[in-house]
């Protein structure tokens, strides 16, 4: 009976081994390298969820370019039923724009290179915008692993230390830096493949984007040049179901 009361009333041995324990045993250096681990992170998954918002957006628009756009009598009518601050939109200014300006050229060739030239430059700025962020995810995917790796390498250099101390290898001395070593490179591994997933994810969807951009770009010069004869098959848009007849109460 007294054993058993004795046995309740010990307290649980702690845990040496922790995470927590493990940073404290890398000292300032592992916390320092956690902090950019989770700087990166965190900046990475802004990246891929804004980056992913406005590619939506776009993707989105593209349903009125296909509607209403080439509906429309002319360019400029065409541009006031695209959405405001809208890559479409931007293109479709610029090709206004560009049009005012071509009965300036004195010779046809270069008056059609300054229509091509200025398309070009927009499609450019708007897939400069498109990109912008993911450089930052390239390099978090590039360096996060090497980074926890000097997590590693300061860790197996700490357990290195403690062994010469000790004049052993007990895994009382070693269990701690290791454990740190460990847990750096798992962290510089999390943080990294996000990273390159999210990069890889969204450079597809930006090629996909600069495509419909292109062939906007490209119907719009033919649709100048042509002086509104040739512009895309605008499908009609499906008739709605009527709706169906309520059912007549049949008399006994």
């Amino acid at each position: 009976m007294n054993l058993m009361i004795l046995a309740a009333g010990a307290e649980a041995p702690a845990n040496k081994f922790g995470f927590v324990e493990a940073m404290k045993e890398g000292g300032p250096v592992a916390w320092t390298i956690l902090a950019v681990m989770i700087i990166m992170s965190v900046g990475s998954f802004y990246i891929l969820f804004t980056k992913l918002f406005e590619q939506n957006k776009i993707m989105k628009q593209y349903k009125a370019v296909q509607t209403g756009f080439w509906r429309a009598g002319s360019l400029r009518e065409g541009a006031t039923k695209l959405e405001k601050d809208s890559a479409w939109r931007q293109l479709a200014d610029d090709a206004v724009k560009a049009q005012d300006e071509h009965g300036k050229m004195t010779d046809s060739l270069e008056s059609h290179d300054y229509m091509h030239g200025s398309m070009q430059r927009s499609e450019d700025s708007i897939n400069a915008v498109l990109a912008g962020g993911l450089p930052f995810l390239a390099s978090v995917g590039a360096t996060a692993p090497f980074i926890g790796l000097l997590g590693t390498v300061i860790g197996i250099y700490r357990a290195l230390i403690n062994i010469g101390i000790a004049g052993s290898a007990s895994i009382d001395k070693v269990a701690g830096p290791v454990g740190e070593a460990l847990i750096m490179t798992a962290i510089g591994l999390v943080v990294a493949v996000p990273a390159v997933l999210s990069f890889n994810w969204l450079q597809s969807r930006n090629r996909r984007i600069a495509e419909l951009l292109n062939s906007f770009s490209t119907d719009i010069l033919a649709y100048i040049n042509s002086n509104g004869a040739v512009k895309p098959v605008v499908h009609a848009a499906p008739a709605a179901k009527p709706a169906a007849k309520p059912a007549t109460a049949t008399k006994a």
